[in-house]
């Protein structure tokens, strides 16, 4: 029980997620790190909006991957696992917009 079908990697998509964000965030920043490298990428807003849906699929994925964790698990039942799947895939929709 408790999760763990897959080995928790579900949580290696929010890492990527995390790290998506943080190009996002710095994407302009003019300034220099600690080496005197520019912290910002300079990628186009077309690029960054590509990064933003990455990041929408991404967390959606990670939530599908946890769900099926832990229906197979043993952690929900089939009814737990439709309406915790629809609650959170909805409120990542409201987020989104």
């Amino acid at each position: 029980m408790s999760g763990g079908h897959f080995e928790y990697k579900q949580y290696t998509i929010n890492s990527i997620v995390e790290s998506i964000d943080s190009i996002i965030e710095n994407n302009d920043d003019e300034s220099l790190d600690e080496l005197g490298y520019k912290i910002g990428y300079g990628y186009s807003p077309a690029t960054i909006e590509k990064f933003k849906t990455a990041v929408y699929i991404l967390k959606k994925a990670a939530i599908m991957a946890q769900r099926v964790d832990w229906l197979v698990s043993g952690d929900d039942g089939e009814d737990s696992f439709h309406s915790r799947w629809e609650k959170e895939l909805n409120e990542l929709e409201k987020e989104k917009q």
